[in-house]
C-alpha cells in the first residue's frame, strides 16, 4: 500500500478539528429553550427527523441546522414560539459559524511529516462557505494541494473526486473519524481507509463499527497514521 498511495486526503470535521461537541451543545441549549414544549428526548428525536427531512434540500452544516431548529421550534409548539426564542434560535445557529478552530492532537505534525511525501487533500462535505472560512482559520491550509467540499459522501462523490485527482482508487487514502462517510464509500471502490475515530457522533453517521476490511486502518489518535503510511 504505501507504494501505492499518491493522494491521501483528510475529511475535516471532527478528524482535523472539533465540530461535534459544538452542534451538541447548540442541542442541548435549544431542547432547554423549548422545554415548556416536551422532554429533551423529545425535542431531540424531532429535531433529528426533521434534519433527515430537509438533508436533500439543505444539505449538512450549521445553516441547515438552523433552519431546521426553528422548523421544529414551530411545529412542537404549533406556532406558539415567542419571536425573541426564534430570534434565540437563530443566534445559537449563527454561533455554530463562528466557533473557535481547535485542531484535535496530532494534526500538524502529522501533516508536517507528510508534506512533500504524498500529495494531501482536504474532502469534507457541508456547506461551501462555512467550510472555506474554517479551514482558512485552521491555520493548516497550506499543507494541502487540493480542497474538495463536497455536498455528500457517496461512492460516487468519491468516484468523481478521485478521477479529478487523476489517480486509481488504489492509489487514494481516505482519512476520517466517519465509518459511514469516510471510510466505507472508499474501500468499497477499491481506496484506502484510516479510521480515526472521535469521542462524539452525529447520530446519522452511526453504523455497526465491528467492520473488518484489510483496507481498513483504525488509529487512535491521527499522529498514528504516519506509522501506517510513512
Amino acid at each position: 500500500m504505501k507504494r501505492k498511495i499518491k493522494v491521501i486526503a483528510f475529511d475535516a470535521d471532527d478528524t482535523l478539528w472539533v465540530n461535534e461537541p459544538f452542534f451538541q451543545k447548540s442541542e442541548s441549549l435549544f431542547c432547554k429553550l423549548l422545554e415548556d414544549f416536551g422532554t429533551p428526548e423529545e425535542i431531540s428525536k424531532s429535531l433529528f427527523q426533521t434534519e433527515m427531512d430537509n438533508l436533500e434540500l439543505y444539505g449538512y452544516g450549521a445553516k441547515g441546522f438552523t433552519l431546521s431548529m426553528i422548523e421544529t421550534a414551530l411545529r412542537i409548539s404549533e406556532n406558539k414560539i415567542s419571536p425573541n426564542c426564534i430570534n434565540q434560535i437563530m443566534e445559537l445557529g449563527k454561533s455554530l459559524l463562528t466557533i473557535p478552530i481547535q485542531l484535535l492532537e496530532g494534526v500538524e505534525s502529522t501533516l508536517e511529516k507528510l508534506n512533500g511525501k504524498y500529495k494531501l487533500a482536504v474532502a469534507t462535505k457541508g456547506d461551501l462557505l462555512d467550510q472555506q472560512r474554517k479551514l482558512k482559520r485552521s491555520g493548516i491550509q497550506n499543507y494541502f494541494d487540493h480542497i474538495h467540499i463536497m455536498s455528500d459522501k457517496r461512492e460516487k462523490d468519491y468516484e468523481d473526486l478521485i478521477s479529478d485527482l487523476g489517480i486509481t482508487p488504489d492509489e487514494f487514502l481516505m482519512v476520517g473519524n466517519s465509518l459511514k462517510s469516510d471510510i466505507q464509500p472508499v474501500v468499497n471502490i477499491g481506496g484506502y481507509g484510516a479510521y480515526v475515530p472521535f469521542e462524539v457522533v452525529w447520530q446519522h453517521e452511526k453504523i455497526d463499527e465491528s467492520i473488518v476490511h484489510p483496507n481498513i486502518f483504525v488509529l487512535k489518535s491521527l499522529s498514528q497514521l504516519e506509522a501506517v503510511i510513512l
